[in-house]
């Protein structure tokens, strides 16, 4: 019964830690989105402000018969279709703020979360391709799952302890003596040890039925088990092979970045000298804002995937919450070597 209960206690300090676990992801998971819909807002409005010079421009040289309306009609279209940018950014900066309030257990009303920046975040130096699976082991849901099976295995010896006969001792200590003055003598001190037996009267099959539903309360615990590990492992290969894949979106996009940049300059340059017009220069600038947001986007994924593979290995609750060590080991963590990227590789 003893192993039982603490074996419940070590859950329940579990499911606290799983808790934590969560908040705290969730937490750094939406500051980082209100930092990236700010980020995205500023390139954004960048993006509409080279519309409206070009478009401006645009309707100088119709006027001047230069071009013709047509052109008027693409930059027309070209500032509306930008502009649509716009409200689901803000739409998205909204809902991190208001989830940041809730958070910390506050009305959206009553506080605001600061402007965080994205420049202001730094991911690790690496980050890894394969994991040890003992990492993985340290997830609080694990942990608790482990201990929930560990008292549902002790509920059994308890249920089947129920159907035998138990046997108490007790020990009684007292005094006797013929005179008042050797009451509290040591050769008056007598010492007796009883025995009592009792066993299970009939219950009609009760207790055997009791010790059924224990056996089948582990098998559930055990199947629970399995399934939370296997989902454990599964987060942990997805979470990698995204950080993967962010990698090769965020070489991408910084290519196409430093194109832009490149064309960028070059356009300038020529309409320093006189061999470009203001529309040319205009629209490198506009393709150049957009490959920012490009990029914006890809990098701000890749934090945000980054947050989910410390949640996924447990976010070292294990510093901020204490508890105790389980008795026992993950089955199936044992022998298995490391946590692929991907399942083409899997032990």
């Amino acid at each position: 019964y003893l192993e039982q209960q603490e074996a419940l206690s070590r859950y329940q300090n579990y499911q606290l830690a799983a808790a934590y676990l969560t908040l705290t992801s969730n937490v750094v998971t939406q500051a980082i989105n209100l930092a990236a819909a700010r980020a995205e807002i500023k390139a954004a409005e960048e993006i509409i402000a080279s519309d409206q010079r070009n478009l401006d421009l645009v309707r100088l040289e119709v006027e001047a018969g230069k071009v013709a309306e047509t052109d008027l009609l693409t930059a027309v279209s070209q500032l509306a279709s930008d502009r649509t940018l716009l409200p689901p950014l803000r739409q998205q900066e909204s809902v991190a703020r208001h989830a940041l309030s809730t958070l910390v257990g506050e009305t959206p009303a009553g506080w605001s979360p600061p402007n965080f920046d994205l420049g202001a975040f730094a991911l690790p130096e690496t980050l890894p391709v394969s994991l040890p699976s003992s990492l993985v082991r340290q997830r609080p849901d694990i942990l608790a799952a482990e201990a929930e099976l560990h008292a549902a295995s002790a509920a059994i010896g308890v249920a089947t302890a129920e159907l035998y006969p138990q046997i108490s001792l007790s020990a009684s200590l007292s005094q006797s003596a013929l005179s008042v003055g050797r009451l509290f003598s040591g050769a008056s001190t007598l010492w007796s040890v009883a025995a009592d037996l009792t066993a299970p009267i009939f219950h009609g099959g009760t207790l055997e039925a009791q010790r059924r539903a224990a056996i089948d309360t582990y098998h559930a615990a055990l199947a629970t088990y399995q399934q939370t590990v296997l989902q454990a492992f599964q987060q942990v290969a997805d979470v990698l092979q995204a950080l993967a894949h962010d990698a090769e979106l965020i070489q991408a996009q910084s290519r196409a970045l430093a194109a832009a940049k490149a064309s960028l300059t070059l356009n300038r340059e020529s309409y320093a000298a006189g061999r470009t017009s203001i529309i040319n220069l205009l629209d490198a600038e506009r393709l150049y804002q957009q490959a920012l947001l490009g990029y914006l986007k890809a990098e701000s994924q890749r934090y945000a995937d980054t947050v989910q593979l410390f949640a996924a290995m447990g976010g070292g609750w294990w510093h901020k919450i204490p508890l105790a060590k389980p008795v026992s080991r993950c089955p199936f963590c044992a022998g298995l070597a490391a946590t692929p990227a991907s399942g083409d590789n899997r032990k």
